[in-house]
């Protein structure tokens, strides 16, 4: 009997620090993804702030493109549009 109580402590001790490597393991591999996450999410967040600036920047050139004045200027200029006379208009109404 004296072997299975001497027995007992190295157990206690081999189970115990076999715990205390695996929970090492894993914290080491849960940092590592935390890390891996994060430098992801930092790539992503500057990607959608240059989509943010160059979204705005299309916003800005859509206003401009579509201003009236340059769009009687292209239709005068390129597309040889010419205003009607009020003679030439014709007003429908709806019954």
């Amino acid at each position: 009997m004296q072997t299975t109580k001497s027995r007992q402590p190295f157990l206690l001790v081999f189970v115990f620090a076999l715990v205390c490597v695996l929970s090492s393991v894993a914290l080491v591999y849960t940092k590592h993804e935390s890390r891996e996450l994060f430098i992801e999410l930092e790539g992503l967040t500057h990607e959608r702030d240059e989509l943010n600036i160059e979204w705005g920047q299309l916003q800005i050139e859509q206003s401009t493109w579509a201003t009236h004045a340059r769009i009687e200027r292209v239709a005068t200029d390129e597309l040889s549009l010419v205003r009607p006379a009020s003679t030439e208009i014709y007003v429908i109404e709806r019954p």
